[in-house]
């Protein structure tokens, strides 16, 4: 259903504002270079810093631009289950795909408190809903254990494992069943995570190296890990350059390199400084893309 190198776009604005010409030249760039699907309003789509109406906009704006051509995966995260009843519903109202759904941070809930925030997810929409698992932003570590539990209802369909625990993937595979869809959350560790049993990438990286990720994967996913490794080879130190800074902002970058969209972002994160932008550089370069 869903696999493959799919963006967790970015944001573009301009003078504070939603740059929806920007976010319509990305999609179709997006689409072009072969990404197989979109994932806007996650983190790296500065979900934390947009309003509801902006957060909806987008998400309106990107599955009208991708006119069914690929699958359009909504954020829709919150660490309020109602707010996040909210997001699933417009999401499912507007034409997304499935919805992408945070583990709740910063309230920490116990996992049986996730299970009540995932199984409303579930019931709230008739569309598939992805786990969104990351610890280092969330504080809570949903366990195996509990993503089996939810992974028996029928809309619960897969995972964005950002946890960096590459064996997660085989208990995952042991506790939600092989047929359990996951994604990569950590574009450093994508092709590990796709011979233990991944299917694609929820990627930082695509944003700006969008042809080089989707080839990536579909190496991996065609079994050829020796071409997969020369991929990875040309593209690891763009993954390690982008999250020198925050992550999003160094997309932004990039992608202002190549005439995509500006680096704007909003506070309190903040444009990056100039020994960041030349290791960018340095990688895009190394990449082939400058």
């Amino acid at each position: 259903m869903f696999k493959g190198s799919m963006p967790a776009l970015v944001t573009p604005f301009s003078n504070g504002e939603l740059d929806l010409d920007a976010l319509k030249r990305l999609v179709e760039w997006q689409i072009a270079e072969g990404s197989s699907a979109l994932v806007p309003v996650g983190t790296t789509g500065e979900s934390p810093t947009l309003t509801h109406e902006e957060h909806e906009t987008v998400i309106a704006e990107v599955v009208k631009a991708a006119a069914g051509r690929v699958p359009v995966i909504a954020g829709a995260g919150s660490n309020n289950t109602v707010e996040m009843i909210r997001f699933v519903e417009f999401a499912e109202k507007v034409g997304a795909d499935a919805a992408l759904v945070v583990t709740p941070y910063y309230n920490k809930p116990t996992q049986r408190g996730m299970v009540q925030h995932f199984t409303a997810a579930h019931d709230c929409a008739g569309i598939p809903i992805i786990i969104y698992n990351i610890p280092g932003r969330s504080v809570v570590d949903m366990t195996p254990a509990t993503m089996g539990e939810l992974a028996k209802l029928p809309r619960i369909v897969g995972v964005k494992d950002a946890t960096g625990d590459l064996a997660r993937v085989s208990q995952q595979r042991a506790s939600c069943g092989a047929d359990f869809i996951q994604l990569s959350g950590e574009d450093a560790t994508a092709l590990g995570f796709n011979a233990h049993g991944g299917v694609g990438c929820i990627s930082v990286t695509a944003n700006v190296a969008p042809k080089l990720c989707a080839e990536f994967q579909a190496a991996t996913l065609a079994g050829d890990f020796a071409k997969a490794l020369q991929y990875q080879d040309k593209l690891m130190p763009l993954h390690e350059a982008i999250f020198i800074e925050p992550g999003l902002a160094g997309a932004k970058y990039g992608l202002s390199k190549l005439g995509m969209c500006s680096e704007e972002v909003r506070s309190p994160l903040t444009t990056l400084e100039d020994s960041t932008k030349a290791a960018i550089d340095a990688a895009m370069a190394h990449a082939g893309l400058l």
